[in-house]
């Protein structure tokens, strides 16, 4: 029986992007989001090999929710790809108690309570995999984003945790920390997405924002057999942008 993945924020952009590919390879997949129609629409390209699971990981209740969902629809679960976030940037100052909560809910609590409920039938599976989508600037100070990056950075503790202790039941634990990859999360918090795109593109080595498949590329590999060697580790995907600003950029 193929393999089974969730993918969370896999309605829209890098999820939606490894949703398709992990399908491609003959894994089923659970696409989990809070909006509806998106995930039907990436499950109508997907077929039989799909399921839309509407939730909200921010919620307490979601992650059993959808392993529950999971379990019914395909009777196992051998790959978590943690993809689902929530980002707002700006000063100390401006941020409130709920929005802190709100970041730390989704970001970092619905990974941690999302494996651990599918860790029992992870556990069962033969060649088990979660993959965790982190950021770079959860290894970078970039202004504005301390409540995102944080919580990116405890994503990744995370990613080495699990590793660790999960190892002795055969189930591997990466991430991929992107740079700026063109998707409809900057639109949550920029007014002028096209001088956005362009002042992340000229702050990367490689001149380019990245795009969907550059990452999706990424989790496809991680819980493929040819990474059966490979855990614990933070992998960036970022055009080199931990590498500080590019000389044109005046860095």
């Amino acid at each position: 029986m193929p393999r089974v993945a969730i993918v969370t924020g896999g309605g829209t952009g890098i999820g939606a992007a490894a949703a398709r590919l992990l399908a491609a390879n003959g894994l089923g997949v659970v696409v989990v989001g809070r909006r509806r129609e998106p995930l039907d629409g990436v499950c109508a390209e997907l077929g039989h090999a799909a399921v839309a699971v509407a939730a909200d990981l921010g919620e307490p209740a979601a992650p059993g929710f959808v392993v529950e969902q999971a379990l019914a629809a395909f009777g196992r679960v051998d790959v978590v790809v943690n993809n689902a976030a929530v980002i707002r940037n700006g000063p100390l100052d401006s941020f409130t108690r709920d929005e802190f909560d709100r970041h730390y809910a989704v970001n970092v609590a619905g990974p941690f309570f999302l494996v651990a409920a599918a860790l029992p039938s992870l556990r069962a599976s033969e060649d088990a995999a979660v993959v965790n989508v982190s950021s770079s600037v959860g290894s970078m100070v970039k202004p504005g984003s301390m409540l995102y990056g944080s919580s990116k950075a405890a994503l990744e503790y995370l990613t080495r945790a699990w590793a660790y202790e999960l190892a002795e039941d055969g189930i591997r634990v990466n991430c991929i920390a992107p740079g700026p990859v063109d998707t409809p999360i900057h639109a949550t918090y920029s007014d002028d997405l096209e001088a956005t795109h362009a002042d992340l593109a000229r702050r990367i080595p490689l001149q380019r924002m990245g795009n969907v498949d550059d990452l999706a590329a990424w989790v496809w590999f991680l819980v493929a057999p040819e990474s059966r060697w490979t855990t614990g580790n933070v992998i960036h995907v970022d055009g080199g942008q931990v590498l500080g600003l590019p000389a044109s950029a005046g860095g």
